[in-house]
């Protein structure tokens, strides 16, 4: 994003909670907001690139795996940190059980790879941008698209 703390894009659309209108949303992993910092990723400015409007949102769960991930130490905590920081700019969003149902059966936790498919799922989003391989697979194995590193430091949509 430039130099904007809201969870738009550059493009200065209005904020859209609804999936399928006109400003794509996009929800973030936890290995995406680690990317600056894990692969000198310009995260916002590689989405600004893709798609130059769009909003963000990122599951509570997403940020409690950061919040663990940043109270340890090296350079995976680093790389959290930044990412805690990031996730500032987008939305929170919870996902409940139910829209996890198909998923997990976890006795009442959402874990964030979960989270994500449930939101790319059910509609919530138009995009998941992560690093994560496996989740990569399940996100298209729902017929999302993901925004993805490819190469050093680009960011790339991968369609279903």
């Amino acid at each position: 994003m430039t130099g904007s703390d809201d969870s738009s894009g550059s493009g200065g659309a209005d904020e859209n909670p609804e999936a399928g209108t006109s400003t794509p949303v996009l929800a973030l992993d936890a290995s995406a907001l680690m990317a600056p910092v894990e692969a000198n990723v310009r995260l916002f400015e590689e989405l600004d690139r893709l798609l130059g409007t769009y909003e963000t949102v990122v599951p509570g769960s997403v940020l409690s795996e950061l919040e663990g991930l940043a109270s340890g130490a090296g350079t995976a905590a680093t790389a959290a940190s930044v990412g805690e920081d990031l996730a500032t700019r987008a939305r929170t969003v919870e996902v409940d059980d139910s829209e996890e149902a198909g998923e997990i059966d976890d006795g009442g936790d959402t874990y964030a790879d979960d989270a994500l498919v449930a939101l790319a799922r059910t509609g919530r989003v138009d995009y998941v941008v992560t690093n994560d391989r496996p989740l990569i697979e399940r996100v298209l194995d729902a017929d999302t698209p993901v925004i993805c590193l490819r190469g050093r430091n680009t960011l790339a949509i991968t369609e279903p």
